[in-house]
């Protein structure tokens, strides 16, 4: 009997890498668009993390008649009044660059102090059906604070600037085995996790190690 197929509404090969990993649900296969290149991707023009997951899975689904995850993430800085939030990637502008983007959070962030500077990371997931249907939905958050200059060359995006929890360590600095078992993403997946098991009526395989 073959898998159940999931489509993620993005061609990020590495995306697609990282939630095989985390989710460790061998009964069930991922592909991304770069398997489906007669779709394009949904343009994010909601107005929440939430919203713009949603509208992914569900517009991908429609389009393909198949199952579709849809993911949003971004990172919410206090002092900003939660910015950059949903325009995390092109925070700077476009086209998205992540230098530019550390370098305007830096410059938007001077001169406020250790204890101002509190932040955290945002991850939602949206499983539709076929029809577009959402059948199941997920979030999760880290929490940090930003530092003063960008330190570390692992992970991507803020990494390098974000500080996780009261520790001094950021993202950038701390082993791709930490962020994935910590990070918002691995949060959002532990509570997507039997969603998809009861969905699918896969058999439980242990989680991923932490």
């Amino acid at each position: 009997m073959p898998k159940p197929v999931i489509v993620l509404g993005t061609r990020n090969l590495k995306k697609r890498d990282e939630l095989v990993e985390l989710l460790n649900l061998p009964g069930l296969e991922l592909v991304t668009l770069a398997a489906r290149p007669e779709i394009r991707e949904v343009v994010e023009d909601g107005a929440t993390f939430a919203e713009n997951a949603a509208k992914k899975a569900s517009e991908t689904a429609k389009a393909l008649g198949e199952w579709a995850l849809g993911e949003d993430s971004g990172l919410c800085v206090d002092a900003l009044g939660g910015a950059p939030g949903i325009f995390s990637a092109r925070y700077a502008g476009e086209p998205c660059d992540d230098a530019a983007n550390n370098a305007k959070l830096l410059a938007e962030l001077d001169g406020v102090s250790r204890e101002g500077r509190t932040a955290h990371y945002v991850c939602t997931i949206a499983v539709a059906d076929p029809d577009g249907v959402i059948r199941a939905q997920a979030e999760g958050r880290c929490f940090g604070r930003i530092a003063r200059a960008a330190r570390g060359t692992n992970g991507f995006g803020y990494d390098p600037l974000f500080q996780f929890g009261d520790g001094d360590a950021t993202f950038g600095e701390l082993s791709a085995d930490f962020k994935r078992a910590r990070s918002h993403r691995a949060a959002a997946v532990r509570e997507l996790r039997p969603q998809l098991q009861r969905r699918f009526d896969l058999s439980t395989s242990p989680e991923p190690s932490r």
